[in-house]
């Protein structure tokens, strides 16, 4: 099992760690130690209330235990979706709700993973050819949605298409535009898109230095 987590909530990271770690230039975080996991709901209750606070990390010797007590209290949902380049390497994006992400999507009931990845893809992007490739990383995110909370696990993966395709937006998932961003514009996207979207955007692009 893992020794790490690492979820978003409201857009703010909350680490579950065996150590007191703070991540890389990391300012006005919480720093709790878990002894008993009955502790983690106050904590995170504490979290959102204190709006004020940019991260918060559970450290604790039981790491496992602190994450089944902190998954307990949430809805899971499997979702999955794609890093995808074209032919000159830049990076297929969507604007969704006026910030630009990348397609992804719940996975339906006996659907495998990395076909639900291609499936929301090709809907949201309008693509009909999508070649698969390596997992790239999976991010945790909390939402609430009819005053039920969720929390959603998204497995990414690399993929391929070609700009020759034309490329329509889902507009029904209220995506209003798809483009092909190159290096500079992936840059401007890092910084102002969701902060959960920065390890997948980064690891997208450790990928492709490798490949160089």
């Amino acid at each position: 099992m893992q020794r790490k987590y690492e979820i978003h909530i409201d857009g703010r990271p909350l680490l579950i760690t065996a150590t007191a770690e703070l991540p890389a230039a990391a300012v006005n975080h919480l720093v709790l130690r878990i002894d008993d996991p009955r502790e983690v709901g106050l904590a995170v209750k504490q979290f959102e209330r204190r709006t004020e606070l940019a991260g918060l990390v559970l450290h604790g010797a039981d790491v496992p235990r602190i994450w089944k007590e902190f998954r307990s209290r949430y809805e899971f949902v499997q979702a999955a979706g794609g890093a995808v380049s074209d032919e000159q390497g830049r990076l297929l994006a969507i604007h969704r709700l006026g910030r630009w992400d990348l397609p992804k999507g719940k996975v339906e009931k006996g659907e495998d993973i990395p076909e639900a990845a291609v499936r929301e893809v090709q809907e949201e992007c309008g693509l009909q050819q999508v070649v698969l490739g390596e997992p790239l990383c999976h991010t945790w995110h909390t939402y609430e949605r009819k005053g039920e909370l969720h929390l959603k696990r998204t497995d990414w993966f690399l993929m391929q298409a070609s700009s020759k395709e034309a490329l329509v937006p889902q507009t029904n998932e209220d995506i209003t535009e798809v483009r092909w961003l190159n290096a500079a514009e992936v840059e401007r996207m890092k910084a102002e898109s969701y902060p959960s979207l920065l390890s997948v955007v980064e690891a997208w692009e450790a990928a492709a230095r490798s490949r160089t």
